[in-house]
C-alpha cells in the first residue's frame, strides 16, 4: 500500500486498475511507487524496447546537464517544471539547488500520484512549491499561486518540458500552449524539452517508434512521436543553443565536448529513440 504524509491510502483516490504515464515512467526509472496495471504495460514496453530503462536514467541526466548549464553559465536561478512526474534522485530542485542554493523551483503536475508524493517530497524545501494544474492550461498554471508566490517573471526562468510534449496529440495544440508560455518568459529564459522522434524517414528508427506508438495506444491514446522538424517548433523563434536539437547523450551545453557515443547495448534505432535540446530567449 502506498501512503501520502498524513497516512491516507493513495491508492483510494487513484484508479490503480489504469498505467499511468508517470508510474511507467517512474518503473522505469526502478521506482516502488507502481501498481499492476503499470508493471503490465512496463512488461510490454520491454519486449518492444528493452532499452527502456537506460533512456530513462539518460533523460534524468540530460537534466542533471541542462539545468546545470542553465544554473552556472546562464545564471537562472528559478525554474518552472512542467508535467515533472514521480520525485526520484535528482530532480530539477536538487540540481539548481547544488549550483546556488537559493534557486527556486515549481513543479507542475495534474497526476493523482505525482500530486501526492511531489507535495510530500517538497515539504521541507521552503524555495520549492508544487502546482496542482494541467500543464496545457498555460493561463492557470501562470496564475497558479505557487507559481505566482514563487517565480519572478520580471527575471530569466528556466523552463522544463521533459518528456512531457508528446503527451499531447495534436501538434497545432502543442504549438499554441508553448506560444502562450514562452510569451511570458523574460529576457535570458531558456527552454529545455526532450520528446519522443520519429524521423518518419524509412528507417528502422522510424518502424520501432511507429511500432511503439501503435502497440500502446490504447494505453496512452494520446501519445504522439514526432519527427525533428516538428519537435523543433516547439521552441518557437527561440534560438537552439549548440549542440542543437540532438540525442539525448549528445547534449552536454555549449563549449562541452560531446560524446556520441551511445552505450554498447543501444541498438542504433533505440539510441534515435529520445531527442532534446535548450534554446535561449534574447
Amino acid at each position: 500500500m502506498t501512503t501520502n504524509p498524513a497516512g491516507r491510502d493513495v491508492s483510494a483516490v487513484i484508479d490503480v486498475t489504469k498505467p499511468s504515464v508517470a508510474r511507467v515512467y517512474d518503473l522505469a526509472l526502478g521506482g516502488k511507487d507502481n501498481y499492476e496495471s503499470d508493471r503490465v504495460v512496463y512488461r510490454q514496453i520491454m519486449e518492444i524496447l528493452p532499452e527502456v530503462p537506460e533512456w530513462a536514467k539518460e533523460n534524468r541526466r540530460w537534466l542533471q546537464r541542462a539545468v546545470g548549464w542553465m544554473a552556472r553559465e546562464q545564471r537562472i536561478d528559478q525554474y518552472l517544471d512542467l508535467g515533472a512526474g514521480l520525485p526520484t534522485a535528482q530532480n530539477t530542485h536538487q540540481i539548481a539547488q547544488s549550483e546556488n542554493p537559493a534557486a527556486r523551483v515549481v513543479y507542475v503536475d495534474n497526476d493523482p500520484s505525482v500530486i501526492a508524493h511531489g507535495r510530500a517530497l517538497l515539504m521541507d524545501n521552503e524555495r520549492t512549491d508544487f502546482a496542482a494544474a494541467d500543464f496545457t492550461r498555460p493561463a492557470e498554471v501562470l496564475a497558479d499561486p505557487a507559481v505566482k508566490e514563487t517565480l519572478d517573471f520580471s527575471r530569466p526562468v528556466g523552463l522544463i518540458q521533459a518528456l512531457v510534449l508528446h503527451h499531447i496529440s495534436d501538434l497545432d495544440e502543442v504549438v499554441a500552449y508553448q506560444a502562450e508560455y514562452l510569451d511570458r518568459l523574460p529576457s535570458g529564459s531558456c527552454v529545455a524539452i526532450s520528446h519522443a522522434c520519429n524521423p518518419r524517414d524509412g528507417s528502422e528508427a522510424a518502424t520501432l517508434a511507429a511500432t511503439f506508438e501503435e502497440k500502446f495506444q490504447p494505453h496512452f491514446p494520446s501519445l504522439r512521436f514526432r519527427t525533428p522538424a516538428e519537435i523543433a517548433t516547439l521552441f518557437g523563434d527561440l534560438e537552439l543553443v549548440d549542440p542543437g536539437l540532438v540525442r539525448l547523450f549528445d547534449w552536454h551545453g555549449p563549449g562541452i565536448e560531446v560524446d556520441d557515443t551511445p552505450a554498447d547495448h543501444y541498438r542504433d534505432a533505440a539510441s534515435r529513440f529520445l531527442v532534446c535540446g535548450v534554446a535561449r530567449k534574447p
